[in-house]
């Protein structure tokens, strides 16, 4: 906790005051254009990884970077995707595995989660990407199908469909690599430079700003 408090210090000392015009407009204004969905994994920071300055993406974070198919049941992923969707109109949605991610590691290899039954329940969302990885049960290719799967889950939500059908969003699947600090673009073409770059929303599509949550 020490630790924590004295980054709060630096950031009122030293990052704020250089930002202070940024953040006064971000008290009234909540306008992201790309939701970001990935791995609750401290290694994994979007901001950092994107270069994404505060107000630019609405997070996600779950283990696994799993997204539940759309359901009757109300949960916390499905409300973030439907506000980020059809009331911020976010322009992108990225889902983003990496390298060594434990949950993958956990199935891939069979763990044994008796001692997380929540964790262990959790995982049932990464059923299709287990099957889509039968034939090549390493973690890297389970990482991989993982994405896609989680693709396929977020466009099963109304307003991701909706928001698809109309050309309003495009949907990008990367995977991190740590060691090398490489992101690899599952849904378009790689140059090797880096993955293609979630669009900001055009001018003429800003919807109302918006201040939370």
């Amino acid at each position: 906790m020490p630790a924590l408090a004295e980054g709060v210090a630096r950031f009122r000392r030293d990052v704020f005051p250089a930002k202070a015009e940024l953040y006064a407009r971000l008290a009234t204004h909540h306008d992201p254009h790309a939701l970001f969905i990935g791995c609750s994994d401290a290694r994994v920071v979007p901001e950092l990884l994107t270069g994404a300055e505060p107000g630019d993406l609405f997070v996600i974070r779950t283990a696994g970077n799993l997204v539940p198919a759309h359901g009757l049941a109300a949960d916390g992923v499905a409300a973030s995707i439907e506000y980020a969707v059809a009331v911020l109109g976010v322009r992108s949605i990225v889902v983003c595995g990496h390298s060594a991610c434990g949950a993958m590691t956990a199935l891939a290899e069979g763990h044994d989660l008796g001692g997380a039954p929540a964790v262990a329940a959790w995982l049932r969302h990464a059923d299709a990407s287990r099957a889509r990885a039968a034939n090549d049960g390493g973690v890297p290719a389970l990482v991989r199908e993982n994405v896609r799967a989680q693709l396929a889950n977020l466009a099963t939500h109304p307003s991701v469909a909706r928001a698809l059908a109309a050309g309003e969003v495009a949907l990008h699947g990367w995977v991190f690599d740590i060691a090398a600090g490489r992101v690899e673009d599952l849904t378009g073409a790689d140059d090797g430079e880096g993955p293609a770059t979630p669009q900001p929303r055009r001018a003429d599509r800003r919807p109302t700003p918006h201040p939370g949550p």
